[in-house]
């Protein structure tokens, strides 16, 4: 019998607020532990939670982005449930009130233009804190402290919907959630940075017969650090549920984790249902109405997102569409590639010497339009000293380099240290015939053809020039040379 999975993510991610959800402590990820508290967060009793607006702009913003229906009442439940680091007892979350339902968020996948995937909701919670143990594994720790800076941070947690539109295919679960980081960083809402906590991914595995609608019971895998282990998770555990199919017995409802180093997913407990939260209304939080005009102003606010942008780029400047959905993978480089060609009119040429040489230099989350590093208006000049032949594409490495690092404009690089092209073909000759008299046996093989050969001395040249001599001319200067000496 042949299987097809079905994978279901709750993603969490942290909103890029000042505040926490429910008080005034600060949002601030990097402060030392237990710093921002205060006896609201800190689950003191008798204290009252005032709601965060901020927070509900950036949730209602996600589900636009998402094509989700914003409810106009929504309300805030109580998730019962005891961990050292939830001080409360209970997390103030969304339960049969969400802020946004029934959305579907199209993905890019293989050869095809889009895949639907269906988001089932998008809803407001607060985060818990933070255990640290005193080692690696919980097993061998002696004690665990708790820290509380992050205990009230406002999260959304994005449900895919395993009914309408569910996703089947590894590709499209990696492409899905590579998108929803995408979105997610292009509105604003969140940094989405794995390796601070701020995106974490829940996701539900089961199998069931190919081209059956039924489902299989459910594998919830938790504490996954990266999209690369999540991808890994789920992959072991589609084995593993098929593996126990064939063998004739039933997959058990529960949690597991997934072990990174030995690459499979063991169990934790018992999967928990709605009923074991006991989730009841949140008495001390008014239900929220939602006004019309409020979301309209929330999507005239949304930025053009990162997929009709792709489309927009390639089909205005006639970047292949591979092309065009790297320059649009972060908003900032996207921005930064159009603002280049203020100063310029070659798109493909910028693309390159983006993607190429300014990705070895400047990590993509810090280039920006404002471009402080190197400005798109470097980036142009840059290009045009390219195109008017004053530096080679190898001196252009270098020059942007150098500006990078000094701030100084390209064009201010090449004249205070010297690198404009060698452009007189009789300067070029001396070089070159230098270099043939001392390489006689390589003469006598470009004469047979050899082209290896000629790349060597087109090299040896390059050299010698310090990168100043067009590698082309050089080639051409070499082979008549050669021809000239028979």
């Amino acid at each position: 019998m042949d299987f097809e999975p079905v994978i279901c993510f709750e993603i969490h991610a942290e909103l890029k607020t000042h505040s926490k959800l429910f008080c005034a402590c600060p949002n601030t990820p990097l402060a030392k532990p237990n710093r921002n508290i205060c006896p609201i967060c800190a689950g003191h009793p008798g204290v009252l939670p005032v709601l965060n607006k901020k927070a509900v702009e950036l949730c209602i913003k996600a589900g636009l982005a998402f094509n989700c229906r914003i409810n106009p009442t929504s309300k805030f439940a109580r998730k019962n449930y005891f961990y050292p680091d939830l001080p409360k007892g209970y997390q103030i979350s969304q339960y049969d009130s969400p802020l946004c339902e029934d959305g579907v968020l199209f993905v890019p996948y293989r050869d095809k233009e889009l895949v639907p995937v269906g988001i089932k909701r998008v809803h407001l919670e607060e985060d818990a804190g933070k255990l640290v143990y005193t080692s690696k594994g919980i097993e061998e720790a002696e004690y665990g402290l708790v820290d509380l800076n992050r205990a009230g941070v406002p999260l959304i947690e994005i449900v895919s919907d395993h009914e309408r539109d569910p996703i089947t295919d590894l590709d499209v679960a990696r492409s899905y959630l590579e998108t929803v980081r995408q979105i997610l960083r292009y509105i604003g809402a969140s940094d989405c940075l794995m390796e601070m906590g701020q995106m974490r991914a829940d996701v539900n595995v089961s199998l069931r017969p190919k081209g059956s609608k039924g489902f299989g019971n459910r594998v919830e895998i938790k504490n996954m650090s990266s999209f690369r282990f999540i991808i890994e998770a789920i992959s072991y555990e589609i084995s593993r549920q098929r593996e126990l199919y064939l063998q004739g017995k039933q997959v058990v409802q529960e949690t597991r984790l997934f072990d990174e180093g030995k690459k499979i997913t063991i169990p934790m407990r018992s999967k928990e249902d709605a009923p074991d939260y006991r989730y009841f209304p949140e008495p001390d939080l008014v239900p929220l109405n939602i006004d019309e005009t409020f979301v309209e102003r929330l999507k005239r606010d949304l930025p053009e997102l990162p997929y009709s942008k792709a489309l927009r780029f390639k089909e205005t400047y006639g970047l292949s569409k591979e092309e065009a959905l790297t320059i649009t993978r972060e908003k900032g480089v996207g921005e930064y590639f159009e603002d280049c060609l203020s100063y310029c009119s070659n798109p493909k040429r910028v693309f390159n010497w983006i993607t190429k040489e300014l990705f070895r230099l400047i990590p993509k989350e810090e280039i920006s339009p404002k471009g402080e590093t190197f400005p798109p208006s470097h980036m142009g000049e840059l290009i045009r000293l390219l195109e008017e032949g004053k530096i080679t594409d190898s001196l252009g490495r270098y020059v942007m380099e150098r500006s990078v690092t000094t701030k100084r404009r390209p064009s201010e690089v090449v004249v205070e240290e010297g690198l404009e092209v060698i452009k007189e073909d009789r300067d070029l000759e001396e070089i070159i015939k230098g270099i043939l008299s001392q390489n006689s046996d390589a003469v006598k093989k470009v004469r047979g053809g050899n082209l290896n050969t000629l790349n060597f001395l087109v090299g040896q040249t390059m050299r010698e020039t310090k990168g100043k001599g067009d590698p082309k001319r050089i080639r051409e200067i070499i082979l008549r040379l050669t021809e000239e000496t028979r």
